[in-house]
């Protein structure tokens, strides 16, 4: 696995053709055949305490291909997964290569000992594993009961050590130097989890269903109690010509800010809900139901040097909007 820092690039504005290094012609047509250009900022309205009416959000960079799983450094600079990379978007969203191979990772997380852990979704190689820093590289697991993970997902990292995740199968958690156990097996497509500032609640996307859920976390990291929490606005439209609108609801990856608010991608944007699943608005970041394709954020997460930036990445883009409200602690490390 190699690592570069350098060579960064600035991707601004609203052309399609601001690529980070080379872009393959097949990636250019796919990206023609799935609608128009995404716009360079969109204007939010009004959410109590979340965001002012008339604040931009802005296009940091698109043309990159898959990207998933945004993740916080120290100092408020974001990473993003790009197809089999992790790019860094720094603070002057200037966007370069961080790490070269990622072994097709998804969701990131920092640990306790600042590690950066992923789920990593290489075909005959997925597995939960740090990524970062180069030395650490190591897999903390790659199988359940003897069988191979189908399809990680995403992930949530407490701060007992322990590290929830998700895969087609169900939802798991590795506790610290223990084995790993599968604590929900009956949520059909399972798809972003986070846990509440507090970590007494453990909340997890449903995406065939009405609600997102919620579970009370004990103290050995375990959940019960299951309920549904927040009723999406973004709902499954059977027989829709926009494929993705006809399979799901479209809810992918989630943050909470520091006053356990929850902040959800769908397909109409991001819904923020309150701490008791009340709906206080959506940021409207969508485009290209001009061409039956519509595309918006798939996840969300948290930077900037205060934590009062959110970023929303999805559909080979990323966008950030200022925030009033400011997301969780960092690790210090």
């Amino acid at each position: 696995m190699s690592f570069h820092r350098g060579a960064s690039v600035r991707l601004m504005g609203v052309a399609v053709g601001v690529l980070i290094g080379s872009m393959s012609a097949l990636t250019q047509v796919r990206g023609a055949q799935e609608g128009a250009a995404p716009p360079a900022s969109f204007t939010a309205t009004a959410i109590p305490g979340v965001v002012a009416a008339g604040t931009k959000i802005e296009l940091v960079a698109t043309g990159l291909g898959r990207t998933e799983g945004p993740v916080a450094m120290p100092d408020g600079s974001m990473l993003v997964s790009s197809s089999n990379r992790i790019l860094k978007a720094d603070l002057s969203d200037n966007v370069s290569t961080f790490i070269a191979d990622s072994n097709e990772t998804n969701a990131m997380g920092w640990d306790l000992k600042g590690r950066l852990v992923s789920v990593q979704r290489a075909r005959g190689n997925e597995k939960v594993g740090v990524l970062y820093p180069r030395e650490q590289v190591t897999t903390l697991v790659d199988k359940y009961q003897g069988k191979a993970f189908n399809a990680l997902n995403d992930l949530a990292l407490d701060k007992r050590g322990g590290i929830y995740f998700t895969d087609t199968e169900g939802i798991y958690y590795l506790p610290p130097g223990g084995s790993v156990t599968r604590i929900i097996d009956d949520v059909p497509n399972p798809n972003g989890v986070v846990l509440s500032p507090d970590e007494r609640t453990f909340y997890a996307h449903n995406k065939d269903g009405t609600h997102m859920l919620a579970f009370d976390v004990t103290p050995d990291g375990k959940i019960s109690n299951r309920r549904d929490f927040a009723r999406y606005k973004s709902v499954r439209i059977p027989g829709h010509a926009d494929p993705a609108l006809a399979e799901d609801n479209g809810a992918d990856g989630m943050a909470v800010d520091s006053e356990g608010r929850v902040y959800a991608a769908t397909n109409v944007g991001v819904e923020v809900f309150s701490p008791r699943g009340d709906l206080l608005g959506v940021m409207p970041v969508q485009w290209g139901a001009e061409n039956n394709r519509i595309r918006h954020p798939q996840n969300v997460a948290f930077g900037g040097p205060d934590r009062k930036t959110l970023y929303m990445v999805g559909a080979g883009t990323i966008y950030k909007v200022r925030t009033l409200s400011q997301g969780p602690e960092r690790p210090t490390k």
